[in-house]
């Protein structure tokens, strides 16, 4: 076995050239580079044939394109499980803390596993106690520890679901303890397997990497990364069903002065109606989070559209009385329309945000009404066409493949995308033209990415510029924010992380005009 490993923290700004392998010992430079040069034309396999399965194909062809996607994204978790495990062979892990919003991780974890798990045919859902604090420490870290640990879940499970939720207990001295529990209703683990998954290469039965594929590395990864943290992770059946339930605990400084949760739904009764018990679970603690009270008669009622499936019908049935909301996935947003013709007062997407929640059910009762910067309802973004219509983005990237994969999603999405193939052409755009949003690759010939963005941040242009890289180290992410950046996108890009990060970083009512 490996020596543990120890807690490092740099804090020396990176170089102005190759700021991705300048100090780095060889073992992280070559890291890096494999990094870099794996990701980047995996990037353009699977974008690709992302981009290939939205055309018209007959069935032959959608299957193959099918296959060959699974295929792609198979090996990026081969190269991801590799190069995560090779940087913990080498004894050392650097951890940068800063405060975490524990709530907006989670639902970032559940929103991303989302695609796959409703492809799968399955429910993802996630809840975070009122109780639990903002802490201080490694986001990138505990996001790893929780999509390997959610992500496996949903690898697993062949029908039902996954579940993540969060609790908080006092650890003394200004710190809490977290718990971290993902619950499946997969087949379980048994017993005398559930030291051996944790393992390098540890699998439930020999046959799993043949049959779902994978090196069995995910979960030592997660097993290094918890005793980094002084944490534990361990694995048991889940309570009251069939299934698994992981577990990864750790104590953390809580941030002071932080702000109490606010409580809308204080007083408020609502009922919860889905055949899904984590979807129904997950509901009931958010609206428990929120101040609100479950009830099963309530005058406001949230109806999981599974319902309908589960009875035959083409809708869920609306309650005779009281407002009800039906809960829908983001590919069943075509029924947005009937179901409001049906008379439901609105709806919510799965997996559920409690803020979304909180705001649609003091709608329908009659005490808020949510509504945008025009004054109609505000509809969530997992769902809303064209969102980012009029958003100009300038898409700095040097690889062909990657701009055309870049600019087609951007598009999509409805924004004015302009090109640069290099950081002189990105900061010459930047001094004739204004815009919303700037993706800027990290490696480039001549100027590269970091030094690009110094370039423009001295002009005074403050326009939110994203690091759009193959890189996918934690020292990566600090050497963009340290350079000005304000963000950070791994390749492949995928559709739903571009449109968060649009829906961050574009959300303002003034749009950029073109310099005069």
């Amino acid at each position: 076995m490996a020596p543990r490993p120890t807690r490092t923290r740099k804090t020396s700004a990176a170089p102005e050239t190759a700021p991705d392998t300048a100090g780095a010992a060889p073992e992280q430079q070559f890291l890096r580079l494999m990094s870099h040069e794996m990701r980047t034309p995996l990037n353009g396999v699977i974008g690709m044939l992302g981009l290939l399965s939205r055309t018209r194909l007959d069935g032959a062809q959608r299957a193959y394109a099918e296959a060959a996607q699974s295929s792609a994204e198979h090996l990026l978790g081969l190269v991801n499980d590799l190069l995560d495990y090779a940087r913990l062979e080498a004894g050392k892990l650097e951890f940068d803390t800063a405060p975490v919003d524990v709530e907006a991780l989670v639902r970032g974890v559940a929103e991303l596993l989302s695609p796959r798990a409703h492809d799968r045919g399955l429910e993802i859902a996630w809840s975070v106690a009122a109780d639990v604090p903002t802490v201080l420490a490694d986001e990138g870290r505990l996001r790893q520890v929780l999509f390997n640990l959610a992500g496996n879940a949903v690898k697993f499970t062949p029908e039902g679901g996954v579940r993540i939720a969060v609790s908080a207990d006092p650890a003394g001295d200004g710190r809490a303890r977290l718990t971290f529990a993902v619950d499946d209703t997969g087949p379980g683990v048994p017993a005398e397997a559930r030291a051996r998954i944790f393992e390098e290469f540890g699998h439930v039965d020999a046959s799993d990497a043949t049959r779902f594929g994978g090196a069995g590395l995910g979960l030592a990864v997660v097993q290094r990364l918890a005793q980094a943290m002084d944490g534990t992770v361990t694995v048991t059946d889940r309570p009251g069903g069939m299934g698994a339930r992981f577990r990864f605990t750790a104590a953390f400084d809580v941030v002071a002065g932080e702000a109490q949760p606010l409580r809308p739904l204080l007083g408020q009764a609502v009922a919860v109606q889905s055949p899904d018990p984590f979807v129904r679970a997950a509901a009931e603690d958010q609206i428990r989070a929120c101040g609100g009270q479950v009830s099963p008669t309530a005058p406001v009622v949230l109806i999981d559209h599974a319902l309908a499936a589960a009875e035959g019908r083409p809708l869920a049935a609306r309650p005779p009385q009281g407002h009800a909301i039906i809960l829908l996935r983001p590919s069943q947003r075509d029924l947005i329309g009937p179901y409001r013709a049906a008379g439901f007062h609105g709806y919510l997407i799965k997996p559920l945000r409690r803020e979304s929640l909180a705001e649609r059910i003091l709608a329908a009762a009659g005490s808020a009404v949510p509504t945008g910067a025009n004054g109609t309802p505000m509809e969530d973004d997992r769902v809303a066409p064209a969102r980012f219509a009029g958003v100009r983005v300038l898409l700095v990237e040097d690889n062909p493949v990657g701009a055309l994969l870049a600019r087609t999603l951007l598009r999509r999405e409805g924004c004015t995308v302009e090109t640069a193939a290099t950081g002189d052409e990105a900061v010459a755009a930047c001094a004739r033209a204004r815009y919303d949003l700037v993706l800027m690759d990290m490696r480039m010939p001549g100027m590269d990415g970091p030094a690009a963005t110094r370039a423009i941040r001295a002009t005074g242009d403050d326009t939110p510029i994203l690091a759009l890289t193959a890189n996918a180290f934690a020292e990566d992410r600090r050497t963009c924010l340290e350079a000005g950046m304000n963000d950070h996108l791994v390749k492949p890009l995928e559709p739903e992380r571009l449109r968060a990060a649009l829906a961050r970083w574009t959300n303002r009512s003034d749009r950029a005009k073109v310099a005069s």
